[in-house]
């Protein structure tokens, strides 16, 4: 069976009005403080904010910022808020969309530091995440939805996806499904190219990749290797929240010794039930083993190379679509990331839908966001209120 060609059109021109550095600080610094929810669910109320709500990018445009930033290191979904930061509003968009995405997150996860050293204990979570989670499995939903009627082109790349979510739960590692979903798709879209070249294939894969080093300047040493030690980890690490913890425990745990496996659990959990990216559990790191300036250190640490990578990688992305290897290989990391987007959802619900009311919230939030068309931020919000009253009345 011939597999379609999978190519697609350079992205549309970029237009960016004379407010649209204004535009990008409001939405990230919004949504800094209400997504909820881990990648997926970010990435999903980025999605309705950009391209549903205010047309600043199409479904193409956002898939392949979806696809480039899951070719790199660091923090995907705030990689794509800083992808779309730069098509609104250039540079300037670039890095301060990203820094605001960040800032609140980074400012409730060092409050919950504090009062962890304060008190000997976290700010509970549970109440929030038990009102808010089944929302969120309405607005990840959507967005697969809507994602997949421009990513799923044809019968080869739908099969694909499928097979990364049956593959996603039978256990086989994440970094794996998205890279292998990626190589398989452009060896099979160019299979012709690759027999007409005697069996080699005469392209290159752009994925940049760069390691950044800092040195020198820092007063104390600790403050130094608290700031290399979190630029390592952001400059190498893919994946969930679950490999972020493998590297934090290798790190603080094991090497360095400066936190202990209960403190580290305290920090991932924190990370888990604040809004914004998972990797600001490295400012409740940065701040245990460093105070006020180890937070600091530690966040600008980890989250540096990701600007470094998405500046790299923007200048890239129209021409990933001009080659029919590079766009092969974007269709295939599309494809493969929604896939892993509908496991995540299949986690959430399982985790999620444990009662009647949680059910309901699902139902209701569905009909209000499909039909009503209410923005995601108002239902999450309303979700957290719902469940935080209704876990005060039953206990």
């Amino acid at each position: 069976m011939r597999v379609p060609n999978t190519a697609a059109v350079a992205p549309a021109p970029i237009e960016r009005p004379p407010h649209a550095l204004a535009e990008v600080a409001r939405l990230m610094f919004r949504l800094g403080w209400t997504a909820f929810g881990g990648p997926a669910a970010h990435l999903a109320m980025l999605r309705e904010e950009v391209v549903t709500r205010r047309a600043w990018v199409t479904d193409a445009d956002y898939l392949d910022m979806i696809g480039a930033a899951n070719l790199i290191p660091g923090p995907n979904s705030t990689e794509v808020v800083m992808h779309t930061g730069y098509r609104r509003a250039g540079w300037p968009g670039l890095f301060v969309g990203g820094t605001l995405f960040i800032l609140p997150a980074a400012t409730l996860v060092l409050a919950c530091a504090w009062l962890y050293e304060q008190f000997g204990t976290t700010v509970g979570g549970g109440w929030i995440l038990y009102g808010i989670k089944p929302v969120i499995i309405a607005v990840i939903a959507q967005a697969i939805w809507g994602l997949a009627k421009t990513a799923v082109k044809n019968v080869f790349l739908g099969a694909v996806g499928a097979a990364v979510l049956a593959l996603y739960l039978l256990g086989v590692n994440e970094i794996l499904l998205l890279f292998g979903g990626a190589i398989f798709v452009a060896l099979a879209v160019n299979a012709r190219r690759i027999r007409a070249a005697g069996g080699t294939a005469r392209a290159v894969v752009p994925l940049p990749l760069l390691f950044v080093a800092v040195a020198g300047g820092l007063g104390a040493e600790r403050a130094l290797q608290i700031f290399l030690s979190f630029l390592k980890i952001g400059a190498v690490l893919y994946g969930s929240g679950y490999v972020l913890l493998a590297f934090l425990r290798a790190e603080f745990v094991e090497r360095l010794g400066w936190v202990t496996n209960p403190q580290l659990l305290d920090a991932v959990a924190v990370g888990q039930f604040t809004p914004g990216p998972v990797f600001t559990t490295a400012t409740f790191i940065g701040y245990l083993v460093g105070g006020w300036g180890g937070a600091a250190l530690a966040t600008v640490g980890i989250f540096l190379p990701a600007f470094v990578f998405v500046a790299l990688s923007v200048p890239l992305l129209p021409k990933l679509r001009k080659s029919p290897w590079t766009a092969a290989l974007l269709d295939g990391v599309n494809v493969a990331a929604l896939g892993l987007m509908a496991a995540v959802l299949l986690d959430i619900a399982r985790a999620a839908l444990v009662d009647w009311v949680t059910v309901g919230l699902a139902i209701g939030a569905a009909v209000l966001l499909i039909r009503f068309r209410v923005n995601s931020v108002w239902l999450i919000l309303g979700g957290a209120a719902i469940g935080a009253a209704y876990r005060a009345v039953a206990g």
